[in-house]
């Protein structure tokens, strides 16, 4: 599948909530829906938000399918042109967060390619302006969330749950026997 389009951006599950829906919004079938900040930080919890609906006017013209873009997961039994758990998360300033409306998307699955086509100079402009990607000042669990979960990519587990990864020097050798094994 190769497909081009541009970005129709949703900053979140309630901006998505919001607008979706509207008769007004701007969207067509070559759009490309993007729905930000729905990753394990984001969202928190990386809800199973990332199968974001056709807006309602392209469902009621008969549209089945369109490329849509998240940083969220979804079902495994829902179905379509969905690329999800884009990492880092929008919400940890990863590149999700750069998008913004009428930006061209480019999506080329036999090349396993996703890309915005927007100067380098003008994504990096926009990436100095973002605010910082510290976690939000929470208290309690909360606060532990959004400090300790790590991204879709390696696991959304706690940091701190993660063991070490260390190196086992090998046990055996090629002359080595099994402690009852006998000498031939």
């Amino acid at each position: 599948l190769q497909h081009t389009g541009p970005a129709v951006v949703f900053t979140d599950l309630r901006d998505l909530a919001a607008r979706v829906d509207d008769p007004a919004l701007d969207v067509t079938p070559e759009s490309v829906l993007v729905l930000q900040n729905a990753g394990p930080v984001g969202a928190p919890g990386m809800p199973e938000a990332g199968y974001l609906p056709i807006p309602k006017k392209l469902a009621e013209a008969g549209l089945k399918d369109m490329v849509r873009i998240s940083d969220a997961r979804m079902s495994g039994t829902a179905f379509g042109t969905i690329v999800l758990h884009i990492t880092p998360e929008t919400a940890r300033g990863g590149p999700l967060g750069l998008v913004r409306d009428g930006d061209r998307i480019r999506l080329d699955t036999g090349n396993r390619r996703l890309d915005v086509l927007v100067d380098e100079a003008e994504l990096a402009r926009r990436a100095a302006a973002l605010p910082s990607a510290e976690p939000p000042k929470y208290r309690g669990y909360r606060k532990l969330f959004a400090e300790e979960v790590l991204q879709a990519d390696e696991g959304c587990d706690f940091r701190s749950f993660v063991p070490e990864r260390r190196k086992i020097a090998p046990v055996l050798t090629q002359n080595a026997r099994h402690p009852g094994e006998k000498k031939t």
